[in-house]
């Protein structure tokens, strides 16, 4: 099925198990064809037992699955703990395995979009994958040279011109190319989903965006030449706007998506209005991927607690991209 949902486990200790089998026993019979995982089935079995889920789980190459069943895609690991909530090397290695396996399949034509459940960084590096997440991998994976990150919710989406490097050296990437690219990259997202004329919003480095160069010259060298060249190209774009005030105009109405310059700019305003529905895509890979926007808590795994709402929104994400094919 060129247009299948693939989800991948994420770490076999974390809450990745939970959040998939939850969001999936929830998805309708006709829908849930769709969908398989990439994973560990023994983890899967457990994680569908402690949630008390009604969920049939087969291998992805049975012929004739009984209605309803979901696929699993078993990626063998050696010396998993086989137990939730531990930090263990096999386990980031695992995570590393699903994610190769599902860029795999989606290269093969056999699926359309990855959605992701959380992996934990210390496993995975300690496993010797050295990335800084899932998009790392991913653009890694890929030959990419590039990706960015969009943070999607219902009522404000934001798009980052960096993510994980300190403040100092994300001020250093805000280059006038890098921050036009990142305008292109969510004008073209926006406008595959049916946004004819997106509203895009800038927001600025500096507060005030800098007050004419009270506050630093940042804005004007670096920000406001490449808003100037996305308007040449005829791109609806807004700024620079001071990042006190842009949110909550995107929150409101005013605009589709908003470029935050780094990463906590960003993440600390739609983290505050939605936590729990927020959806991670990347932008700028030859494949689709989106996430859930949490982390593995090892904390209660393997309790049956972990919320899936997150997932269900990610899983609706997922289906979003592969009807609106690039």
């Amino acid at each position: 099925m060129k247009d299948r949902i693939l989800v991948t486990m994420g770490d076999p200790s974390g809450v990745g198990a939970e959040v998939t089998v939850k969001a999936l026993a929830e998805v309708p019979f006709a829908d849930r064809a769709r969908h398989a995982v990439v994973g560990d089935m023994d983890t899967l079995r457990r994680a569908v037992s402690v949630c008390g889920v009604a969920l049939d789980l087969v291998e992805a190459d049975v012929d004739a699955p009984a209605p309803g069943a979901l696929a699993v895609h078993h990626v063998p690991v050696a010396d998993l703990p086989g137990r939730f909530g531990v930090l263990s090397d096999a386990c980031g290695e695992a995570s590393f395995r699903y994610i190769e396996r599902a860029v795999a399949l989606i290269a093969a034509g056999e699926a359309a979009c990855i959605v992701t459940a959380p992996i934990n960084k210390e496993a995975l590096n300690s496993a010797g994958h050295h990335y800084d997440g899932h998009t790392g991998m991913l653009a890694h994976l890929t030959g990419s040279r590039s990706s960015w990150m969009l943070l999607a919710s219902p009522t404000l989406n934001v798009l980052h011109v960096s993510t994980h490097v300190s403040l100092k050296d994300a001020i250093g990437r805000a280059t006038p190319e890098r921050v036009l690219e990142t305008i292109r990259k969510g004008h073209a997202h926006f406008r595959r989903l049916g946004v004819e004329h997106p509203r895009i919003a800038v927001a600025g480095i500096n507060p005030h965006c800098g007050e004419n160069g009270l506050f630093g010259t940042e804005d004007d060298a670096q920000v406001r030449p490449a808003v100037d060249a996305a308007r040449a190209e005829g791109i609806d774009v807004t700024g620079p706007i001071s990042a006190d005030t842009v949110y909550y105009r995107a929150h409101t109405g005013g605009f589709d998506l908003v470029i935050a310059q780094y990463h906590d700019q960003g993440h600390i305003p739609i983290k505050l209005i939605a936590f729990d529905t927020a959806v991670n895509v990347s932008l700028g890979l030859p494949i689709d991927r989106c996430s859930v926007d949490h982390g593995t808590a090892f904390d209660i795994a393997g309790t049956g607690r972990a919320n899936h709402v997150n997932m269900l929104s990610a899983l609706a994400y997922g289906r979003r991209l592969a009807t609106n094919p690039r």
